[in-house]
Parts: C-alpha cells; sequence; structure tokens
C-alpha cells in the first residue's frame, strides 16, 4: 500500500529530528534519489509503488551512479548533496529515510533490494542481517 505524503514525511522528520517538514524532504529526496540510482527493474518500481507520488518519481528517475556505491561512499554522496551537511549528519538523513522506506515494504521485497546493493546497506534501512 503507498504511503501518504504526509506521513512519510512526518516519520522521516521525528526519527531525523528534524526542525521542519523541509528539513525532512530535502533528506528523503537525495537520499531517493541515490538510491533509484543503485536499484533496477521490479523491484525499484516495487518500492516506489510503497512511496508517495512525490518521491516514487525521484526513485524512478534517479541520479545517475557510475557505479554502487558501498554504504559509506553512500552517506558522503548524501552529504554532498546536502548543503552544510557533514558525513555524520548524512549518516542521520540516510538513516531517518530508508528506515521509513524499510518500514513501508514486506520482508521479501526488502530482501530483494538488499540483495541489490552491495553489503552493508542492511543497517543503513535499520535492519541489520544476523549472520
Amino acid at each position: 500500500m503507498t504511503m501518504r505524503w504526509d506521513a512519510f514525511i512526518q516519520q522521516v522528520r521525528e526519527r531525523g529530528e528534524y526542525g521542519s517538514h523541509e528539513e525532512a524532504d530535502r533528506a528523503a529526496r537525495v537520499v531517493l534519489a541515490l538510491l533509484g540510482a543503485h536499484l533496477a527493474g521490479e523491484d525499484r518500481a516495487r518500492v516506489a509503488a510503497r512511496l508517495p507520488e512525490t518521491y516514487a518519481l525521484i526513485l524512478l528517475n534517479p541520479l545517475q551512479a557510475a557505479e554502487p556505491l558501498d554504504p559509506q561512499r553512500f552517506v558522503r554522496a548524501t552529504a554532498a548533496w546536502i548543503d552544510g551537511a557533514t558525513e555524520q549528519t548524512a549518516a542521520w538523513d540516510v538513516s531517518a529515510v530508508l528506515s521509513v522506506v524499510a518500514d513501508s515494504l514486506d520482508e521479501d521485497l526488502m530482501h530483494n533490494v538488499l540483495l541489490q546493493l552491495p553489503p552493508g546497506y542492511d543497517v543503513l534501512f535499520g535492519r541489520p542481517q544476523t549472520s
């Protein structure tokens, strides 16, 4: 089921402890644009189907990634796209957004998404895998 924009942004705002919806929206846009570059095919479309339309379109029309970024480089790339961000604040941004995305996905889709990403993204999504 598609999450409504206000519910999505409110959850991101709470998890990221943002002072405004605008801050939460900026983080969501950057993180989802970067995530979209790492997902392909049906799984990307299935994730997009769970997101509010604004964010689904960002996920489906991503920034182009020359290569898959490992989690640390993903956080660095996020920091580069958000004015005034540091790696620490960007890690917080990534975690706030991706954990809300993870909550909107079923177990099977979350598993497929993690299979498309380099190792370590499970932690960014707030879903550490136990081996």
